[in-house]
């Protein structure tokens, strides 16, 4: 899977730990920044990566900030984004199991670096169930042109 991958400055720690974790689940990322620990805006990290998924150039992307909302905020705001901030292994999975979000925002401050990864581990790996959900998707989507 192709990963586009950002953070602001709060969530470089985070980001760092889970690059090599993608490379060892066997999937390749391209890193959009942040890349030190000086203040950088949230908001344009998130579009990168939002527009980079979008575009259909990534599979799926993954964004963290201090407390992971505003990232999801801000990607939410691009056509054909299904941002969810998850703070547990069930919230990944249902986030795409019945959403089929398509860009996961986590915390970086205050984080358990382990269940930071088995979040990351979920959400890549599991399936859209489709079905039911494919008509709620639908209206999401059609959200997006209402507005």
């Amino acid at each position: 899977m192709h990963i586009a991958l950002g953070c602001d400055h709060r969530g470089l720690e985070l980001k760092q730990v889970i690059m090599p974790f993608l490379q060892n689940l066997g999937h390749n990322y391209q890193d959009f920044g942040c890349y030190g620990t000086g203040p950088v805006d949230y908001p344009d990290i998130a579009r990168e990566v939002g527009e980079a998924v979008a575009s259909g150039d990534f599979d799926r992307g993954i964004l963290i900030c201090s407390t992971g909302i505003g990232m999801s905020i801000a990607a939410n705001k691009i056509k054909g984004i299904r941002a969810a901030l998850c703070y547990d292994v069930f919230t990944a999975q249902r986030a795409r199991q019945h959403n089929d979000a398509n860009i996961l925002c986590l915390r970086g401050e205050n984080v358990n670096t382990d269940s930071a990864l088995e979040i990351v581990k979920t959400f890549l790996s599991t399936d859209f169930e489709g079905g039911r959900h494919v008509q709620r998707v639908n209206k999401i989507k059609a959200l997006e042109r209402d507005s």
